[in-house]
């Protein structure tokens, strides 16, 4: 696996490998979510690049910056033994030179659930990938399906900007007892831990409720019954998958989307409706 730490380097590794080249973007703290990423992009490309970058910009002024997980020797040897053959590995100085001042503004949809939750997110998040998008220029763009409002995000960027990359969503990965893999799972202590896949089994009873006939209220309400009395629920909520707008029906292509605090750890999840 080849490494390239500034955007020059990257560049000149990636306009030479063989197409077509899938692309897995990072935060680093690989977990099996990720290498299920690498695994599908080795399936489909010649070329797989990826990218560790702790974007600060997605980040509130109150998150977990600082402390997030870091482990950059481990995620290398998880990266180079899943088959990435390259791998750009920025610092801060390279994404944001001292004068950097342009953003992507992720428009009406970056302000619904995540967006009103953590008002910067989106802004962030759209302008560190359509900078790695212009800097790698893949083929393929590898996203995890846990961050659904995210990829929702990322392929309308994608469209409206008419950058010449396709999106492949891969399913979660999840635990034995249906916690959704996050690099954040490590937050969390025994009893949150213990407490955490109440979550998933609040979105799986959302969605049978309604398909059963119950109304989007009645539905909720039965959902909430099923979170542990640990979890701080934020919100819970059927979505159009294309648009993120709450619908009041399981309308394919969907959502079931929920998030919840278990202790200081913020956890997200969602069930496809297709």
């Amino acid at each position: 696996m080849q490494v390239a730490t500034t955007i020059l380097q990257a560049r000149a590794l990636f306009d030479v490998l063989p197409r077509p080249l899938g692309f897995v973007p990072t935060m680093g703290a690989l977990h099996e979510g990720h290498l299920a990423l690498v695994r599908r992009a080795r399936e489909e490309s010649t070329t797989v690049g990826a990218s560790i970058f702790i974007n600060p910009l997605q980040f509130g002024a109150n998150e977990d910056l600082e402390k997030y997980p870091r482990d950059i020797e481990a995620d290398r040897a998880k990266f180079s033994a899943a088959g990435v053959d390259v791998l750009f590995l920025p610092n801060q100085a390279v994404m944001y030179p001292p004068d950097f001042s342009t953003a992507v503004d992720a428009g009406e949809m970056g302000t619904r659930f995540e967006g009103a939750a953590r008002p910067t997110h989106f802004r962030g998040v759209t302008t560190v990938v359509s900078k790695l998008l212009n800097i790698v220029r893949p083929d393929t763009l590898y996203l995890g399906q846990k961050d659904a409002q995210q990829t929702a995000v990322l392929r309308r960027m994608i469209r409206d900007l008419d950058i010449p990359t396709h999106v492949t969503i891969v399913p979660t990965e999840r635990e034995a007892d249906g916690l959704a893999l996050s690099s954040r799972n490590v937050y969390l202590s025994v009893e949150e831990r213990q407490a955490a896949p109440s979550l998933h089994h609040a979105l799986q009873a959302l969605r049978m409720a309604m398909q059963m006939g119950k109304s989007k209220a009645d539905a909720v309400a039965a959902a909430r019954t099923r979170l542990d009395p640990l979890a701080q629920l934020d919100y819970l909520d059927v979505v159009d998958a294309n648009t993120f707008a709450p619908i009041d029906v399981l309308s394919p292509p969907a959502f079931v989307i929920g998030a919840a605090r278990f202790g200081s750890t913020r956890l997200l999840d969602n069930l496809w409706i297709e």
